[in-house]
């Protein structure tokens, strides 16, 4: 994954500053990339093993036998199935962060930024769960392991969201008085509109509810010209 690739990109830099430099280093820095690439290669077999036959009925020979990589190697990397399970989760967690990080760095208004943001992240949440298939109970029944799986995504989107709430207001554009509060608000219903999403219950379209949660952020967070303030 590429969060473990940087720490250790981090970890030899910090030993040997010119370690890209240093050939004598190079064999190492192979090994840590197959070590990797062979890590990824067994929470993506994993994963499609899940979504297929589901968490209970995949053991840990199935997903050794479908890597081609043997029981030895699963066993260095994942001590069990459930800690293979949350590297799975991990690594769409990962991917769901690293889609949101970008919105923030768009060049739109901070008001556009936060409604885009609502809506990647509850789109992302349904792809990863239509996607996974079987594995799609096992988010919501495994719903404490998904959830100290998604701590880290949780701390990166409210970063990210007060990101966009800082930039509003150093433009002009928002009036917040309390910015924890605030991006705790708006995380936290983005996050109780997950399940309605999946499951088709918020009773209307993208197309139609955009405009209302536009109108909700604008309410919400917009700088109001008083008439003492006009120019």
């Amino acid at each position: 994954m590429t969060k473990h690739f940087g720490r250790i990109l981090s970890f030899y830099a910090h030993i040997t500053p010119n370690f890209l430099l240093d050939y004598t280093l190079l064999p190492t820095f192979v090994l840590v990339m197959g070590n990797i690439k062979t890590r990824n290669k067994l929470i993506d077999v994993a994963r499609q093993l899940f979504a297929k036959n589901g968490l209970d009925d995949t053991t840990m020979n199935d997903i050794a036998i479908a890597s081609g990589r043997g029981r030895r190697t699963l066993y260095t990397y994942f001590k069990s199935k459930e800690e293979v399970f949350e590297a799975v989760v991990e690594n769409e967690m990962e991917h769901m962060s690293n889609r949101l990080r970008l919105i923030a760095d768009k060049d739109l208004e901070p008001e556009d930024k936060l409604v885009q943001l609502v809506y990647t992240h509850l789109s992302l949440i349904k792809e990863v769960v239509i996607r996974n298939g079987n594995l799609r109970a096992e988010f919501f029944r495994n719903i404490w392991l998904v959830e100290k799986v998604r701590k880290a995504f949780d701390l990166a989107e409210v970063d990210i969201i007060q990101k966009i709430i800082m930039q509003g207001i150093r433009q002009g554009k928002f009036d917040v008085a309390n910015i924890r509060m605030s991006v705790d608000i708006i995380h936290y219903c983005i996050r109780g509109l997950e399940v309605p999403y999946i499951y088709g219950r918020l009773g209307m379209s993208i197309q139609t509810s955009r405009p209302m949660v536009k109108q909700v952020i604008h309410r919400a967070m917009a700088k109001i010209n008083r008439p003492d303030e006009e120019t």
